[in-house]
């Protein structure tokens, strides 16, 4: 019981989180699991995976919600939504796939490298400046899969990477954000199917998992996030997010150094 409190407040903090930066709170999700799933004695050869993959799948069901508000703001950018989705696809679930032949020492350490890479992107506030349009067609594909295959070993919505090229392309800072969020869509879901396929063989998972997606965990999460999500998205408008977002990313900095000091 007190495990299925800690997962439904995990779910109410990484729901609006996502909905607030547009991000998928994968970066934040992973770390709370890793540490839940350790004092449940799973196995540490799949702990990050476990981790990882029930994040994939808790984004897939957030990244819903938050799609949603952020269309109901006219916030999303459909034409480049259609235009990266197919790189999305492709990149996260190869990257989520292939991430069951990775140790799990590694995924940490790759985790830990694009942590401190979202907590410097935020605490500094880094917007490139608009230097160029959109690419094409072929353009937003190739983007879409070097986002989708870094974000799948993240369990990341991809807004760290997502939102900085949307604003390097000249497209404005709240349509990047709402963007960024309605493609957190096509990465879970392709990183939700890769975890699962990669694990479905996978030996010492603990009981109620489906491959690398731990069900409890899920279900406890996505029942609060898909409420507490829009609540952020419909704050975004509102609140102070830039002194927020510094706030946050020194949480996410705090969280990578546990991770990193649990490693070495």
């Amino acid at each position: 019981m007190i495990y299925l409190i800690f997962y439904i407040l995990i779910g109410a903090f990484v729901g609006f989180v996502a909905g607030l930066f547009g991000i998928g709170g994968g970066t934040t999700q992973v770390p709370l699991l890793l540490m839940i799933f350790k004092a449940q004695g799973f196995s540490e050869k799949h702990v990050m995976h476990l981790a990882l993959g029930t994040s994939m799948a808790s984004i897939f069901f957030t990244s819903l919600s938050s799609m949603r508000a952020h269309h109901s703001k006219g916030a999303v950018r459909w034409d480049i939504f259609k235009g990266m989705s197919p790189g999305l696809l492709l990149g996260t679930f190869s990257g989520s796939f292939f991430a069951g032949y990775i140790s799990s020492w590694g995924l940490k350490i790759f985790f830990v490298i694009i942590m401190y890479f979202a907590a410097f992107q935020i605490i500094s506030n880094f917007r490139p400046k608009a230097k160029t349009k959109l690419p094409g067609k072929l353009g937003l594909f190739i983007v879409g899969l070097i986002i989708g295959a870094i974000s799948s070993l993240a369990a990341a919505g991809g807004g760290f990477l997502t939102v900085p090229f949307m604003l390097y392309c000249n497209v404005i800072i709240y349509e990047a954000v709402g963007t960024s969020a309605a493609l957190g869509f096509p990465i879970a879901l392709a990183g939700f199917l890769g975890y699962v396929i990669s694990g479905l063989n996978a030996i010492e998972l603990p009981k109620y998992s489906l491959g690398y997606v731990y069900l409890p965990a899920l279900l406890a999460i996505v029942s609060i996030s898909i409420l507490t999500a829009p609540k952020g998205a419909n704050l975004a408008h509102r609140l102070p997010v830039l002194k927020l977002r510094r706030l946050f990313g020194i949480f996410l900095a705090i969280l990578a150094t546990k991770i990193l000091l649990g490693i070495i």
